[in-house]
């Protein structure tokens, strides 16, 4: 008899089958949770492994595809467009922010720093354009080849920036400093791991130094995940001595922990400060747009930041970053 009233109530009065929405409902629930638990990961930063510690780079475009999921499901299922809307909510609050400039830089010494992961193959010819045109007091070159040093020098970086502590190789290992200023290599500051991470201390004209770091560390790929980690852990703090500029490729967002964690050692994200700090970095050249904000320059707090841009450079798939710091009188 229950199973006779279960069989009548699945037809409506002209005898005809109603579908059984409960079944068709579980897509749109798992999607839903599946933001939601996002949207918890990221506000509790509790990432784990090399999945997850990729999907954080995705946050910002997560605002989008959370929105639209609780647009469509409204009509269908309210209760999983209520939790996708949650999680839009959550995505919004850690990510709108980086749209909005910060206070104007206060008066100070100008430090204006460079920094291009050139993937070994950047044209040249762009990259020396770049300087003259930017005027940088330091390049922090990233992927950079022994091939790469000598293309550089002959379109000209060389009389341009004099001034080099290089620790150059093959593949991506390779990473160095240019400067137009004198540059005075810093050993035993930190201890890279990953790539080549040269440190150096930049003289600059009116008597102030600034001590910038080339950032490379492995990407938080497959077993190199527990490497990006500590990596980024062994990045020096800010020093109440010196002002420290980290320049480069972190393979990084400000989506992840291990990223905030560094800001939180006295540093800001030059981008994000002048109200960039969504503008994509990474894959540039290809068939889609860059995605992901994985390089920074990450200033000491007490530098103002008075411009940043985001730039492009035929040949590698990284836009460049510039920023324009404002040193304080006294570090």
């Amino acid at each position: 008899m229950a199973g006779t009233r279960r069989a009548r109530a699945a037809k409506d009065e002209g005898g005809r089958s109603r579908p059984k929405r409960r079944g068709r409902r579980w897509p749109s629930w798992t999607f839903a949770t599946f933001l939601a638990l996002w949207a918890v990961v990221r506000l509790t930063g509790l990432e784990q492994g090399s999945f997850v510690t990729q999907l954080m780079t995705l946050t910002p475009l997560a605002v989008v595809v959370s929105a639209l999921t609780a647009l469509l499901l409204a009509a269908r299922n309210r209760p999983a467009a209520c939790l996708a809307l949650a999680a839009c909510v959550a995505f919004t609050a850690t990510v709108a922010p980086r749209a909005f400039a910060g206070p104007a830089a206060a008066e100070g010494t100008p430090l204006r720093v460079l920094t291009i992961n050139l993937f070994g193959r950047a044209d040249p010819a762009s990259v020396v354009d770049l300087v003259r045109a930017y005027n940088p007091d330091v390049f922090s070159a990233l992927e950079l080849t022994h091939r790469q040093v000598a293309a550089l020098d002959a379109a000209g970086l060389g009389t341009l920036m004099p001034h080099r502590v290089l620790q150059a190789d093959f593949g991506a290992t390779g990473s160095g400093l240019y400067a137009r200023h004198p540059l005075t290599a810093l050993d035993g500051l930190f201890t890279p791991i990953g790539h080549n991470m040269p440190a150096a201390t930049v003289s600059l004209p009116d008597g102030m130094t600034a001590q910038i770091v080339a950032v490379h560390p492995n990407p938080p790929l497959g077993r190199m995940t527990t490497d990006w980690y500590a990596a980024m852990e062994a990045l020096p703090p800010a020093s109440d001595e010196v002002v420290r500029v980290l320049a480069g490729d972190f393979n990084a967002s400000l989506d992840h922990r291990a990223l905030r964690d560094l800001l939180d050692r006295g540093y800001h994200d030059a981008a994000e400060q002048v109200g960039k700090g969504l503008v994509p970095t990474w894959p540039n050249g290809r068939w889609m747009p860059p995605l992901i904000t994985i390089d920074h320059v990450l200033a000491d707090r007490r530098a103002g930041v008075a411009r940043a841009e985001i730039l492009d450079v035929p040949g590698t798939d990284h836009r460049g970053v510039f920023a324009e710091l404002r040193l304080p009188a006294r570090p």
